[in-house]
């Protein structure tokens, strides 16, 4: 038995729910709190730290923040692992626990009332939920299964985990956006194309067995590090721009632009070593470099919102 299964927060949880602790395993609680901190990113860009702190819409932002992270991304993931039925360790899971037999129902369950109670809340969430909801089967069921056709994975995260998820934050206000803030959420979309095929690297064996032609195995260990240092580049670019739009290029906003520097600096800690000894790391090594870009993805959202959220 491995350590993550011996771990206390399954001895907890089987303990707890048994057997149908599995079903709560697959939608992979690990990722929650990645999700709400982007998702509430948007949140926190709409109002502003003082609105943070006086509550403002704090209401409609717990309930979005519950339906994105555990009824959309968790049901996501959830029928996601039901077509997989991944026997080595996965993103945000090892040791996964073997697939219960209605997991796929599950999963749609947990979409389809998520989507219902998005009604609740503005209607730019609502429809923000709807195009994820569909990304989501498309991504994941077949015939369609876009998971294994390289190019269309790709696209359909960064346009949903990367630009839609702060975007539905920002929504939950109700404000309409302006052009530094679609700015932002634009730029997050090559930023999780830096992100993904990180995600897959370490999963070549998996994937191969399949018979998935993800991006990453199409591209190759080198060619997919070389791609994520371009698309993060061109994120903080855009992330820049969005920047100069709102006035840090004024007197006193200069230190704003070095919070870019430092988050992209956190990025090329991670990806460049990577890049210069990929062809001699194991998968667990690269499955190491996956985390570790997640934490530089981490400093990018704290570094965005003190730019962009302080006054």
């Amino acid at each position: 038995m491995t350590d993550a299964a011996r771990s206390p927060f399954r001895r907890v949880g089987y303990g707890v729910l048994g057997a149908r602790f599995d079903y709560l395993l697959h939608t992979r609680p690990a990722e929650w709190p990645i999700m709400a901190a982007h998702t509430g990113l948007g949140y926190v860009l709409a109002v502003g730290f003082s609105g943070v702190l006086a509550g403002d819409r704090s209401g409609a932002a717990v309930l979005g923040l519950l339906l994105w992270v555990v009824f959309l991304n968790g049901g996501t993931l959830a029928i996601n692992s039901a077509f997989d039925k991944d026997e080595g360790d996965i993103g945000y899971l090892r040791a996964p626990p073997p697939i219960p037999p209605h997991l796929f129902a599950f999963g749609m369950g947990l979409l389809a009332l998520g989507g219902a109670l998005s009604l609740l809340l503005p209607p730019a969430f609502t429809a923000a939920y709807g195009i994820c909801f569909v990304l989501s089967v498309l991504y994941s069921v077949p015939p369609f299964r876009f998971k294994a056709v390289a190019g269309a994975d790709w696209v359909i995260n960064m346009v949903g985990f990367g630009a839609l998820t702060p975007l539905a934050g920002w929504a939950l206000t109700g404000r309409p956006l302006d052009r530094p803030a679609i700015l932002i959420f634009v730029a997050f979309a090559p930023l999780f194309a830096a992100l993904y095929p990180l995600t897959q690297i370490y999963q070549f064996e998996e994937d191969r067995r399949r018979g998935d032609r993800t991006l990453a195995l199409m591209l190759g260990e080198r060619a997919s590090l070389v791609l994520a240092i371009g698309a993060a580049g061109a994120a903080f670019w855009m992330l820049a721009l969005a920047g100069a739009g709102r006035g840090w290029s004024d007197a006193g906003g200069g230190w704003r632009f070095g919070l870019l520097g430092v988050a992209l600096l956190a990025w090329l800690a991670v990806l460049l070593p990577w890049l210069l000894r990929c062809h001699a790391m194991t998968p667990a090594q690269h499955q190491r470099g996956m985390y570790a870009a997640l934490g530089a993805w981490a400093v990018t959202d704290v570094v965005v919102a003190i730019g962009f959220g302080l006054a």
